[in-house]
């Protein structure tokens, strides 16, 4: 019998082992680790931020969930990873075997790269719901004393989505509070235009975003390479095309929520041969590491390199749906090379998104996502919007009833496919 780890239990990690957990059947054992007693769904928390979720909506108990499909869950974080012994070591020192190692730890926060910045120092944060629940508190402080806002993404940011969304997310919460008027908005990305999103732009997705963001009267910064923050400012370096200096700003603020750049988790990052500089874990196209063979991994932790260089360092993005299709390659393998057969399946690295914009939303697709694409798409409207609340009930459900069929594809693909965005828009 063959035991299959997991280490992580987000997005991609819980949706993975139960996948994994079909495809192997009783013959095999399948563990998940995870430093966390709760899944956080993740997407909901510049939600959470603003005040409309609590908590208890966008998180739930894991380990019932999994020990009733069969799955054993360890609630600890892994210190070590020994490839030569396929052994993981846990902070308290018990050592877990496998056979198989699944890694979808997601990122490592790097706040420490600009001094001052994250919710142990001047800045908030959406990428944890400990990090919403604190950028809440702040939000709160805002409403009684309203005052310029900063909201962005650092120089090395991957993931500029969230970011855009607590933008516009904050300027309907303001205007419901009658406050707007009190509050100038700026946006500070190292993105070299708006809407660029890491994917070198998708469709018209800067036009549109722009306009966006003139109507709703928020400022921006592009090619921002933010250098430090203190109590009430935010020191940013905006530069040319070629990365030189145009000017310096000094933001005041109030309330700041910039995104910061990811690194590999520490206990990934150290293990020798496994990751490139930053962290991330090297792959073949089968999700297969690149050193070590009996090591997959999928999500924001694997190493995808940018799209394009720009003058302010950018990451490429890893969304749901291309997690998705990463688990579901890896789990093929996985059951295949247990069977004698082939590894051979592969994903299709295709970036399909929802994103809220606090009274309307956007959608956008990539296919693939790293270009030349066949595919390139962006709409917005009302309906992405109830689209992506939708969504997160049905994610939320579906995590707790342990699906194990890919359902980002089944959703998003069927529910607000291509063929019916359109007629959609007309039941919202």
């Amino acid at each position: 019998m063959a035991n299959v780890v997991f280490i992580g239990a987000g997005l991609g990690g819980m949706a993975g082992a139960y996948e994994m957990r079909d495809a192997l059947g009783a013959a095999h054992q399948v563990t998940v680790i995870n430093e966390r007693e709760n899944f956080q769904f993740v997407p909901s928390n510049p939600w959470r931020a603003v005040g409309w979720r609590e908590s208890e909506q966008i998180s739930f108990p894991i380990r019932p969930y999994l020990e009733k499909k069969g799955i054993a869950f360890i609630a600890k974080r892994v210190d070590e990873i020994d490839p030569v012994n396929q052994r993981i070591i846990l902070n308290d020192g018990e050592q877990v075997d496998y056979d198989y190692l699944v890694v979808a730890t997601g990122p490592r926060l790097a706040f420490e790269e600009i001094p001052g910045a994250g919710p142990h120092g001047f800045t908030q944060s959406v990428c944890t719901l400990d990090h919403a629940e604190k950028a809440h508190e702040d939000f709160k402080k805002l409403l009684e004393n309203p005052g310029p806002v900063v909201i962005g993404a650092m120089p090395g940011a991957s993931c500029f989505g969230p970011a855009y969304e607590y933008a516009f997310i904050l300027d309907t919460a303001l205007r419901r509070a009658n406050i707007r008027h009190r509050v100038p908005i700026t946006f500070v990305t190292s993105e070299p235009y708006i809407g660029h999103l890491g994917l070198g732009g998708v469709g018209d997705s800067k036009g549109m975003m722009e306009s966006e963001l003139r109507k709703r009267h928020i400022n921006w910064i592009t090619n921002a390479k933010t250098k430090r923050v203190e109590a009430g400012k935010l020191f940013v370096d905006e530069v040319d095309a070629h990365g030189q200096p145009l000017t310096e700003h000094e933001l005041a603020f109030v309330h700041c929520m910039m995104l910061p750049a990811f690194k590999g988790v520490d206990a990934v990052a150290k293990v020798e041969g496994l990751c490139n500089p930053r962290g991330f874990v090297l792959i073949d196209k089968h999700q297969r590491s690149t050193r070590y063979a009996n090591i997959f991994s999928a999500g924001v932790c694997v190493a995808i390199p940018p799209i394009e260089q720009t003058p302010v360092p950018t990451g490429a993005p890893k969304t749901g749906y291309m997690i998705e299709s990463m688990m579901t390659a890896l789990v093929h393998n996985i059951r295949d090379e247990l069977a004698g057969k082939p590894a051979d399946a592969e994903g299709s690295w295709s970036a399909f998104c929802l994103a809220d914009m606090g009274d309307t939303g956007a959608a956008f697709i990539a296919v693939p996502q790293l270009p030349p694409r066949n595919i390139m798409w962006y709409k917005q409207g009302k309906w992405a919007h109830f689209a992506k609340i939708a969504f997160e009930k049905y994610f939320i459900a579906k995590m707790k009833s342990g699906v194990s069929e890919p359902f980002y594809e089944k959703w998003m693909l069927d529910a607000i496919g291509l063929r019916r965005l359109d007629k959609k828009m007309h039941h919202f």
